[in-house]
């Protein structure tokens, strides 16, 4: 393993990329004990402080570590809790899995598509949602489950849609 390489945050940051969150990060890897074994950990703060995973970020980690940029990729890539991309404020996961499919996951994905107009993995124009379809979210006998941030929505329906989205819309214009 070659030696973490000694980068400042100030050399790394962007005009999409402030040098403060990269500073915060510089500041949460330095306080750890050890960087060895501590990659997830670090990419979860990292998407924690800039809400996703860019490559730019990806090659800090990884100079900082000293571990080459494609093992850092490896592993943002291979978890789907990590994103290269940006989100919306509120992540829509519709469950996918079996029992949600039979129950007509499909048909909701696709009026979710139409009402937000957006495909799954993409991000609504005004920033708000990013929709996603998942494999399965462990909550068979709510079949079709729709999730929005960390809140299940159980046996959802078409009909039911305008007024799920419309909550989210609502706090907005509170805040």
């Amino acid at each position: 393993m070659t030696k973490p390489a000694e980068i400042s945050a100030a050399e790394t940051a962007n005009e999409n990329l402030p040098k403060e969150k990269f500073e915060e990060l510089e500041k949460f890897i330095n306080g750890l004990e050890t960087t060895k074994g501590a990659l997830i950990e670090i990419l979860h703060k990292a998407q924690d402080i800039f809400g996703y995973l860019p490559r730019d970020v990806q090659l800090y980690v990884a100079r900082k570590l000293g571990i080459p940029g494609a093992e850092v990729f490896g592993v943002v890539s291979f978890y789907s809790y990590f994103t290269t991309k940006p989100r919306g404020k509120h992540t829509i996961s519709v469950c996918m899995g079996t029992a949600c499919f039979v129950r007509g996951a499909d048909k909701i994905i696709e009026r979710l598509k139409e009402k937000l107009g957006i495909e799954s993995n993409e991000i609504t124009e005004d920033g708000l949602f990013t929709l996603k379809d998942v494999r399965c979210i462990g909550a068979c006998g709510l079949a079709p489950v729709v999730m929005i941030d960390d809140k299940v929505y159980g046996r959802v329906k078409e009909e039911e849609l305008d007024e799920i989205i419309n909550t989210y819309r609502n706090q907005e214009v509170k805040h």
